[in-house]
């Protein structure tokens, strides 16, 4: 089997959605990079049972992104958050060699605040 390790982060949406044999399996499998005969064992089937279980969630993965699509917005507004980052330092440095506004670079950097608390979520 050929790894698509965009698995793991779908893994990571939607994981509660998928049975709890099917969320180890895969967790093991991408994550933990366990053979199929090395996650039979622990799971109490066999190598085929774990790659039937695997493909199956697979599946469902790309299915509820394919609904839902939450990583490809949380991608999106991580790459959005950078982009604005780099922009609020231009501004910020800007401000500091430019204007000499006081008041101007505290509501910036409060502004700075709030966009360190969004991304610290992230």
């Amino acid at each position: 089997m050929e790894k698509d390790l965009s698995i793991a982060v779908l893994l990571d949406f939607y994981g509660d959605l998928l049975t709890e044999k099917q969320a180890r399996a895969i967790d093991l499998y991408y994550n933990e990079d366990l053979s199929l005969a090395e996650i039979a064992e622990p799971l109490g089937i066999s190598r085929q049972g774990v790659r039937d279980s695997i493909k199956r969630g697979e599946k469902q993965l790309h299915d509820f992104e394919d609904s839902l699509g939450l990583a490809k917005r949380f991608k999106d507004v991580k790459g959005d958050i950078v982009v604005i980052q780099e922009m609020f330092h231009d501004l910020q440095t800007y401000i500091q060699i430019y204007i000499h506004s006081d008041k101007l670079l505290k509501a910036v950097n409060q502004i700075g605040e709030k966009l360190s608390s969004i991304t610290d979520k992230l």
